[in-house]
């Protein structure tokens, strides 16, 4: 069975984005060929001579009335060697929250540049959105080369700004590459280009089918966020108590130790149950049902970890990382909802401690207030505690969304822990 690679794209306007996408499905023959033909067609209604690939992945209509994608698409594609889930995310800055949610659960991100313009102020907060959700690997497609007669020495300079900057972000260099591609026409998106024989690395596909999957989910600790407690009195079941969800991370297995958060109790796992049938191993991805083996009081909004040394810690305040998605301000004294799994509880915005400047990769301490798009350091305090584990350590429980008690709409992305420290500002 071949792996699994969950990428995002991302980049300015006008970078070439949608044609990429259309590329890497047109050459890896994701594309029905009804798609296809009306691509064609409608290409030929524009007066173009080749298909525009673009056409693939902008699906909406006000997408391609503007020449822009406004929304995070999913594509699905597939090689021999490896599947992928592909998130189509905008380049425009309205839309950088749009980002944060197509790179939340990103393997790898492949960021796009105009070879003519080069890295950008737009380049620079897509990387400090990627570190900070700390997607693994980058990948800088240097597209159009082309247009500036596949410069070499061009191709040189963008690739070492862009390294540059993301090592100063904490990536380490092997996890950086640069890439000229013509989207257009090809060259290295799945082939490699005669155009570019001083280029000696791989392909864009190549690296997508080769790159390691680092942070596989079910390699953390073991976490459970408790959906539903099934108890169905009947006849048939009159003892059965079981706790339905999602596993977030990790493997659990009949007789594994658990511990149920935030009261800290401790359990065994006794069965899993499926719809299907008792598994002998569940893991991360799995909707399942767990019965323990004793009888304790769980509820919804509860979380079973794996008992050890690496449990979450249970707190009712902490230190947490905030890119703001909503176009009314957030002010310090605000009274919001945290959703951390399945559980929502209130809680006050104590204070906004600093924000971050992705372009000059510094701090501006003591706000008084965080705008759309801007992302800061902030105090939470919560009406109850709540099981947390640090977004560095494991992503699946220390990511949560700030809501709108009163409309319910969704205000933030939040990550538990300071995230601008393994920045360097």
């Amino acid at each position: 069975m071949s792996s699994l690679l969950r990428l995002a794209t991302a980049g300015s306007v006008d970078d070439g984005k949608s044609t990429l996408v259309g590329r890497l499905l047109y050459d890896t023959k994701s594309v029905l060929a009804d798609q296809l033909d009306a691509v064609q067609r409608a290409s030929v209604d524009k007066g173009l001579s080749t298909p525009d690939l673009s056409l693939l992945v902008d699906g909406l209509r006000s997408e391609r009335e503007q020449g822009i994608t406004i929304d995070v698409a999913y594509r699905y594609f597939a090689t021999p060697n490896r599947s992928f889930v592909l998130a189509d995310t905008p380049g425009h800055v309205q839309y950088t929250r749009n980002t944060v949610t197509g790179a939340s659960t990103a393997q790898l991100a492949v960021l796009l540049v105009d070879a003519r313009k080069g890295v950008v102020e737009q380049t620079k907060r897509h990387a400090a959105v990627l570190a900070l959700l700390g997607v693994p690997h980058l990948v800088l497609a240097v597209n159009k080369v082309d247009l500036i007669g596949y410069d070499e020495e061009a191709f040189t300079v963008i690739a070492k700004e862009f390294t540059a900057h993301a090592t100063s972000l904490g990536y380490a260099e092997r996890a950086v590459l640069a890439i000229p591609v013509s989207a257009l026409h090809g060259d290295n998106v799945a082939t490699r280009s005669e155009n570019t024989p001083w280029y000696q690395g791989p392909t864009l596909l190549e690296h997508l089918e080769t790159v390691p999957v680092t942070d596989d989910p079910h390699r953390a600790a073991f976490r459970f966020p408790v959906q539903y407690v099934i108890r169905p009195r009947t006849p048939e079941y009159p003892d059965y108590r079981g706790y339905a969800g999602q596993i977030a991370s990790g493997i659990v297995r009949p007789g594994d130790e658990v511990v149920v958060l935030p009261q800290g109790l401790r359990s065994s796992v006794e069965r899993i149950d499926t719809p299907s049938g008792p598994l002998e191993e569940a893991s991360a991805g799995m909707s399942v049902t767990l019965l323990l083996s004793d009888e304790l009081d769980i509820a919804r909004g509860d979380l079973l970890a794996a008992a050890g040394a690496h449990t979450p810690t249970v707190t009712d305040e902490f230190d947490a990382t905030l890119c703001w998605l909503s176009t009314k301000p957030l002010t310090p004294g605000a009274r919001v909802l945290v959703k951390h799994g399945t559980r929502t509880v209130q809680a006050l915005v104590e204070r906004l401690k600093s924000r971050f400047d992705e372009q000059t990769l510094a701090t501006v301490d003591d706000l008084d207030s965080l705008e759309l798009n801007e992302i800061a350091s902030v105090r939470l305090r919560l009406s109850e505690e709540i099981p947390v584990d640090d977004y560095g350590h494991n992503p699946r429980t220390g990511a949560f969304l700030v809501i709108d008690p009163a409309s319910g709409d969704t205000l933030a992305a939040g990550l538990v822990g300071e995230r601008f420290t393994a920045l360097g500002a």
